[in-house]
């Protein structure tokens, strides 16, 4: 099946603003924090790859419009089982395990905007 050319860019449009927000919400805070925090390094580089092996990240190149999508099904299935973001600022002490997996994704989108 073709995608018309418009739709893709579309996509990849949406893409990018979800990974935007995300990065701004999850990401940025919590990748300063990890770069303090081997552990919280290591937790992050666990489950980017488990992210990218969900994604079959091996053999196809992860996008942005892909990253995107696995953040936002990962959320709304956690939204749908009662999770709730965190009021305020995440403690990246103690994060649960929806936020780290997030904060891997934008890891992965990072790697994306430096390749």
């Amino acid at each position: 099946m073709r995608v018309p050319f418009n739709r893709v860019t579309s996509a990849a449009d949406s893409g990018r603003s979800t990974l935007a927000a995300l990065a701004a919400a999850v990401g940025s805070p919590g990748l300063a924090a990890a770069a303090d925090d081997a552990g919280l390094l290591a937790l992050v580089d666990q489950h980017a790859a488990a992210v990218r092996e969900s994604l079959d990240g091996d053999r196809r190149p992860l996008s942005p419009a892909v990253l995107a999508g696995y953040a936002e099904g990962v959320r709304d299935a956690a939204l749908a089982r009662g999770w709730r973001p965190p009021a305020g600022a995440v403690d990246w002490a103690d994060p649960d395990w929806l936020l780290v997996r997030l904060l891997a994704v934008c890891a992965l989108a990072r790697q994306l905007d430096a390749a």
